[in-house]
């Protein structure tokens, strides 16, 4: 009885000591709690959960609910939040090297875009840790098209069209095709639509489905110009404290949720186009001549992106193209 009784008080013992480590992390993400980045955010933490024993437990907030898209980034950076994710090119201002996703038709395919995450990933780590965050992993979007709320073959089209821009690449093509850019986050967007804020956009299939954008839309133009990328980053200073063990245990929870929401992405490109048309859209591949003038313009911003980065963008696109 004694040794039962000393056992169990040994348990408490342990169990309060492993309860007192226990860290609740809050992590705030921009896009809707039914959009696929944020059900792998959870399925993320769980694995966290699993993989560190309990020692940290991950509280998802999608739909921007806890900070809004513009300001996750910044709330990690302070400490306001130890994890997070966001759209690494909304912070192209920045630094010109987060736009390394966003080099129209410079990589159009999952395999083509992965290729070029891995020849980033270098030097966008180092200058994300130049201010004070680590990536645990990315995900990308499908491939962007336009959406429209009428037939559109060209720039003679979209003449003063009020168009939502998510970051310095999408204002720069509405400019260039002489529409006018609007900043406007995802969660904000029907609303946007609905009040004539914004007109159109370019975006994956996945944003057009969360947002049911057929109530405001009508044309859907195939485009995949680029795939975007959402990065799921934490406070370096947060990180740093943490033992080797439960580095390795996030990390791994890192790589494999990355992975999975990677061929997510790609299994669920062409559904989403399927359920555009489904709810009414046009949904087709954009003229030849439309196609011509993004690339016209996309080689542009390849030159300009180029200049801004020298030879960090150079050896980037040096390692894509090995």
């Amino acid at each position: 009885m004694k040794f039962t009784t000393l056992t169990a008080v040994a348990a408490l013992t342990l169990g309060a000591a492993t309860a007192a480590k226990a860290e609740s992390w809050d992590m705030p993400m921009a896009y809707a709690a039914s959009n696929y980045h944020s059900e792998f955010g959870v399925v993320f933490a769980d694995k966290v959960r699993d993989y560190t024993g309990g020692s940290i437990d991950i509280t998802v907030h999608p739909g921007g609910s806890l900070f809004g898209g513009g300001d996750i980034k910044r709330a990690i950076q302070t400490g306001q939040v130890p994890i997070g994710e966001r759209l690494m090119s909304s912070h192209a201002n920045e630094d010109p090297l987060f736009a390394w996703d966003n080099l129209p038709f410079i990589a159009s395919s999952y395999a083509d875009n992965e290729k070029l995450w891995q020849a980033a990933k270098g030097a966008v780590g180092e200058a994300l840790e130049g201010q004070n965050l680590v990536t645990l992993y990315t995900c990308p979007w499908p491939g962007q098209g336009f959406y429209f709320n009428k037939e559109v073959n060209g720039s003679a089209d979209t003449q003063g069209v009020k168009f939502r821009s998510y970051n310095a690449a999408t204002a720069t093509i509405a400019e260039k095709l002489g529409m006018i850019p609007v900043q406007v986050e995802a969660a904000e967007l029907s609303q946007a639509l609905a009040t004539g804020v914004a007109e159109a956009f370019i975006s994956s299939g996945s944003t057009g489905y969360d947002r049911k954008v057929w109530e405001h839309l009508s044309h859907y133009y195939k485009v995949n110009a680029w795939l975007p990328r959402n990065y799921v980053m934490v406070n370096k200073g947060v990180w740093d404290g943490l033992d080797a063990d439960t580095q390795a245990a996030i990390q791994k929870a890192a790589d494999e949720t990355g992975a999975a929401c990677a061929a997510k992405s790609e299994e669920l490109a062409d559904w989403y186009h399927d359920q555009l048309a489904e709810n009414g859209m046009s949904v087709t591949e954009a003229s030849p001549e439309f196609v011509a003038e993004l690339k016209e313009i996309g080689s542009g911003m390849l030159n300009d992106w180029l200049a801004q980065t020298g030879d960090a963008g150079q050896a980037i696109l040096d390692a894509y193209n090995q």
